[in-house]
């Protein structure tokens, strides 16, 4: 299975980190964070690695490179500038094929074992399955509802669903992008999730291990302490 790494974005909340820097090479515990998303794919099995690039792009392809010094495989899908995620993965499918295909954002940083989603079959007519986490302070409302069948759905139709954070982690099908019907170049992943959960679908899963959004400065340096401790 292959995996679309998210990469491409400005990182405007950093303000002057980024100016310079694209965010994914902003470093946390002497590693730029992308570093940690290639080896925790590695270490799940994941080494057919696609990263969208545009914001200061290069710096990214220069350091990763061709992968094989991290013991994967990359290619690019260059994009003239930011596409949001929707927009770059319809711009990724001729790269991406038809087989599912895992998503994660360069700026998370985690402890998930990526196996489980390398190994994962979707189930019939599934166009996605999401991992989910408990909300983090800074998503104190969450995004979607995971029910008791995992099911996931943008409004709380049954009493036991509960609302939880989208983790930016996800096994993904191509046609989730390519049969949405209001896909354009430049748009939101989060549009084609709910035009799936109204048809009943997209799943998810709870994850509840080491899981953070580097989003923020202050965020950054709470990683910082963190691996320092």
């Amino acid at each position: 299975m292959k995996a679309l790494i998210f990469a491409a974005g400005r990182g405007e909340r950093m303000a002057e980190l980024t100016r310079h820097t694209p965010k994914p090479l902003l470093v946390a515990g002497g590693k730029p964070l992308i570093q940690y998303t290639v080896e925790r794919l590695r270490a799940g099995g994941v080494t057919e690695l696609l990263v969208n690039i545009a914001y200061l792009g290069e710096q990214i392809r220069d350091f990763l490179g061709d992968g094989e010094r991290f013991g994967v495989n990359v290619i690019y899908s260059q994009e003239p500038y930011p596409l949001e995620t929707g927009g770059a993965i319809l711009r990724a499918l001729p790269l991406l094929g038809d087989a599912p295909f895992i998503t994660v954002n360069a700026d998370v940083w985690t402890d998930f074992d990526f196996t489980q989603l390398h190994r994962r079959r979707p189930e019939p007519d599934e166009l996605g399955h999401l991992v989910m986490v408990p909300n983090p302070a800074h998503v104190p409302g969450g995004d979607f509802y995971l029910n008791e069948s995992g099911r996931l759905q943008s409004d709380n139709e049954a009493a036991s669903a509960v609302r939880l954070t989208y983790s930016g982690i996800a096994v993904l099908h191509p046609q989730l992008v390519a049969s949405y019907p209001k896909r354009r170049e430049i748009f939101p992943l989060a549009e084609a999730f709910r035009w799936a959960m109204a048809a009943g679908r997209l799943n998810g899963e709870v994850f509840t291990g080491q899981w953070r959004d580097i989003g923020t400065p202050q965020r950054l340096r709470e990683l910082e302490e963190e691996i320092s401790r």
